[in-house]
């Protein structure tokens, strides 16, 4: 999985000003996909053909994400010290792709259109996780949930910029705090790669929770 690789080196140089084309990166490569991870859509499209019902569907899914997300949290984690100024921005990058087209296929099969801007603000918005969403607009420092921002009358284009500020500093943080557990467990063989497997697989069945509780089916919306 490439782009990730790219999207990592991006998040080592960080500025305001790469935070938003960098966000729009791993929104793009999530909802299209490339020949070697296919994009959320056709994600959703395959699964649905094969569980036949769509919450089976996005049950399968929220399954196959939490196993890439093990696998790449497990193979960035385990390089040693050499790879962990690329390992640790990669394997963020590679868990922020992946949260997305989780997320984006979810919400295409609860009747939402992922290439709506507003639709793909709301995805990016799920990425800061249900806690620190609602901790955001109960402070009045974000106006809605995600599924707010996915239904409301026009998009915001200063929302989409402040969604970003804030998602990429989330995405920074949690390279900040995984390097300091890497460090710590680095002289164990194996653990680092372990560890990596087990957080990120843990943190992507919670954020698919999340995501089948906030973006209600499409339908429902309009009775």
């Amino acid at each position: 999985m490439a782009k990730p690789v790219e999207l990592g080196k991006q998040l080592m140089t960080r500025t305001p000003q790469v935070a938003g084309g960098m966000l729009r990166s791993i929104v793009d490569f999530a909802i299209y996909g490339n020949d070697q991870l296919p994009g959320a859509k056709t994600a959703a499209a395959r699964t649905l053909q094969s569980r036949g019902d769509r919450e089976a569907a996005i049950d399968s899914l929220i399954g196959q994400h939490v196993g890439l997300a093990g696998a790449q949290g497990f193979l960035t984690s385990i390089g040693g010290w050499i790879t962990v100024p690329v390992g640790l921005p990669t394997n963020i990058a590679g868990l922020a792709v992946l949260s997305v087209r989780m997320t984006a296929a979810i919400a295409h099969l609860r009747g939402y259109d992922v290439e709506d801007p507003r639709v793909r603000s709301a995805v990016t918005l799920t990425i800061l996780g249900e806690d620190l969403v609602r901790k955001l607009v109960a402070a009045g420092k974000m106006p809605a949930s995600p599924l707010g921002v996915a239904t409301a009358p026009t998009f915001d284009a200063d929302l989409e910029r402040q969604i970003s500020e804030r998602v990429m500093g989330s995405l920074t943080g949690r390279m900040s705090s995984k390097h300091l557990a890497v460090v710590v467990m680095r002289g164990i063989p194996l653990v680092g790669g372990g560890v990596g497997a087990v957080v990120d697989g843990w943190l992507t069945y919670g954020l698919g929770g999340y995501v089948k509780r906030e973006f209600v089916a499409r339908q429902q919306l309009t009775r």
